[in-house]
């Protein structure tokens, strides 16, 4: 029998081709939704600012929504950077910066603020500059020179300096003068309201940043002088007015330039100092200081329908500090409560605080020296992240 010769092992199939495995998902390639959503669990919004100036999808992003930023806000505590306080001589205002170790944006926002006014104008004949703080809002600072009659609207983050006249000799002559900011979210845009009491009653001025003139307001003698020395307060696009001795609170509507009057809280006397502020949804508060006890009061329509103030609550702050120490309330912004701490016996250990109404957390920001007046410094959203159009610049960036 013949052998059988064997036959060779069939050959392999063909072997399939891989497919390239896919490409990575990079954030760049999120959009917009998706992108905001990321960057709303950034800590800060020093954090914001650097994430959104590093490619322009990201600024586009957080620069075409309005309603993004407004989370933001919602979300992040107003942004202390710091405290301008009238130590000594209000022309030359110290700084005292707040420390977040773990936040390393916020420490080079701080860096990079310009605290000392440098690019402020000096009269050449007088080695003294003479520039005052009046106010400090949405991270501009306001000041004025009287004795070169001009007055400064300061970005100390972004160094944007706008210089404008005094409000004209009218309103100004022999006259106790106070300066509130109104900004808008606009590119630089913004208003400054001028008041200017007298024994005879008050008068005020606007200026816009549009126009850069002064418009004069007639002459209200129902507006009664801050016979006190207390100055007023911007609440929500309105300036209050408390008194110590208990009378009426003066109120100018910012947009209208009316003066009007409401009543104080009952049983005000005899607590010290109120001051105005608003909740972070917009209410407005008035908190003064017993002791080491903080009293609460909002403005809200009471049990018949009518608008008036009703005590909401009084916190005890006898256990966060301790001591004999005084509380002295410099503001109420967005639901915070910011204040100073002082001690007779030891005026160089004074402290700068919060107190979040809604958490009810305790904050020790920084330590300070003791002043009457004092300034917080929040940062405001830069102008570079506002803007709906891009900036070609920041394209080539």
């Amino acid at each position: 029998m013949a052998s059988q010769q064997s036959l060779p092992p069939p050959p392999p199939p063909p072997k399939k081709k891989k497919s390239p495995p896919p490409a990575p998902t990079t954030i760049c390639a999120l959009g917009d939704d998706l992108l905001r959503e990321v960057f709303l669990c950034l800590p800060s919004l020093p954090s914001l600012v650097r994430a959104s100036l590093t490619c322009t999808p990201f600024l586009r992003a957080v620069r075409s929504s309005p309603a993004f930023r407004r989370r933001f806000r919602d979300l992040h505590p107003p942004q202390l950077l710091g405290i301008f306080l009238n130590i000594h001589d209000p022309a030359l205002p110290a700084f005292a910066p707040t420390r977040r170790r773990s936040d390393v944006d916020h420490a080079a926002a701080i860096c990079g603020a310009d605290v000392f006014f440098t690019l402020l104008p000096e009269d050449d004949k007088d080695f003294d500059p003479e520039w005052t703080i009046e106010d400090c809002r949405d991270g501009y600072v306001i000041l004025v020179n009287w004795q070169i009659k001009k007055m400064a609207v300061y970005d100390p983050l972004t160094r944007a300096l706008d210089l404008f006249a005094v409000p004209p000799e009218e309103v100004c002559s022999d006259m106790y003068v106070e300066f509130h900011m109104l900004a808008s979210e606009c590119h630089r845009q913004f208003r400054i309201v001028s008041v200017a009491h007298e024994r005879r009653g008050a008068q005020a001025a606007v200026l816009s940043s549009d126009t850069r003139e002064w418009q004069v307001f007639p002459f209200s003698e129902d507006a009664s002088p801050p016979d006190d020395g207390l100055g007023g307060t911007m609440v929500n696009g309105s300036v209050y007015w408390t008194f110590a001795s208990g009378s009426n609170i003066r109120v100018l509507n910012a947009a209208t330039l009316r003066f009007s009057e409401i009543n104080p809280p009952l049983h005000m006397e005899g607590q010290g100092e109120f001051k105005p502020g608003e909740t972070k949804d917009g209410k407005l508060y008035l908190v003064c200081a017993v002791k080491l006890t903080l009293v609460v009061w909002i403005w809200r329509p009471d049990d018949d329908g009518v608008d008036r103030w009703i005590l909401d609550k009084t916190i005890s702050l006898q256990d966060g500090l301790g001591g004999d120490v005084a509380l002295n309330i410099v503001a109420i912004i967005s639901g915070f409560v910011y204040f100073s701490t002082f001690s007779e016996m030891n005026q160089d250990s004074c402290l700068f605080m919060s107190y979040c109404l809604e958490t009810e957390k305790l904050n020790k920001l920084c330590p300070v020296t003791h002043s009457y007046h004092s300034y917080p410094y929040i940062m405001g959203f830069p102008p570079s992240l506002v803007c709906n159009k891009v900036n070609p610049q920041s394209e080539e960036a």
